[in-house]
């Protein structure tokens, strides 16, 4: 069962977003799975840090870190963040899942049009390089994001995602709760909607075409 605290967690970041959205609505004959915003969330530009494996000069590869923002590197028409971390037992490789199968339902350039953001919320464990292979072992062009734990909270946090250490588990490891929404963030650097975490690929993959034709 999972940890009390992680559903609580989830139910305040549910309460804040009611506050905020619009319910799913009717649009030029779609019917919206996600929650439109109205008014979008802001959304924070701090310094993050993601890691790509890059051929060197001898021809072997290195990993090579650099600076990553939700505002000046989220150029494409859609970008999609989920906050998690990669010890998570459950909920993050599910969401992780119906995203990857959600952008393979798109087609060549609907697909050129997004890009998927997986922020962790355990950066003590999860390195740039670890967050990155975690987030391409779903998708080869999913984009894997680390930092400083206090960054990644303020990040979070005007997304209404909720971000907190729990306690250490039996194993000697430790919970993270996290809300567990995907948000979805416009060219001009806005939030526009969000979806829950049981969500499907194809709810999905329905939701983005219809953003992405507008």
């Amino acid at each position: 069962m999972r940890d009390l605290r992680r559903w609580l967690g989830v139910g305040l970041t549910a309460a804040l977003l009611s506050g905020c959205g619009a319910q799913a609505e009717v649009d030029a004959g779609h019917a919206m799975t996600g929650t439109l915003l109205d008014p979008p969330f802001t959304v924070d530009g701090a310094t993050l840090t993601t890691a790509d494996l890059v051929e060197v000069d001898d021809g072997s590869t290195d990993w090579v870190s650099s600076p990553y923002s939700l505002v000046d590197d989220t150029d494409k028409k859609l970008t999609l963040v989920f906050f998690g971390y990669t010890h998570c037992p459950d909920i993050c490789g599910i969401v992780m899942s119906t995203m990857a199968s959600a952008v393979s339902r798109l087609d060549a350039d609907e697909r050129s049009d997004v890009d998927v953001v997986f922020i962790t919320t355990d950066p003590q464990r999860d390195t740039p390089e670890l967050t990155d292979q975690y987030a391409t072992n779903f998708d080869a062009d999913f984009i894997g994001v680390s930092g400083d734990l206090r960054t990644i909270i303020d990040v979070a946090k005007p997304l209404a995602i909720s971000v907190e250490q729990g306690d250490k588990l039996p194993s000697g490891g430790y919970d993270v709760t996290h809300g567990t929404q995907i948000v979805a963030i416009d060219a001009d650097d806005e939030g526009i909607a969000y979806w829950s975490e049981d969500v499907s690929s194809a709810q999905l993959a329905a939701d983005l075409q219809h953003l992405l034709s507008e």
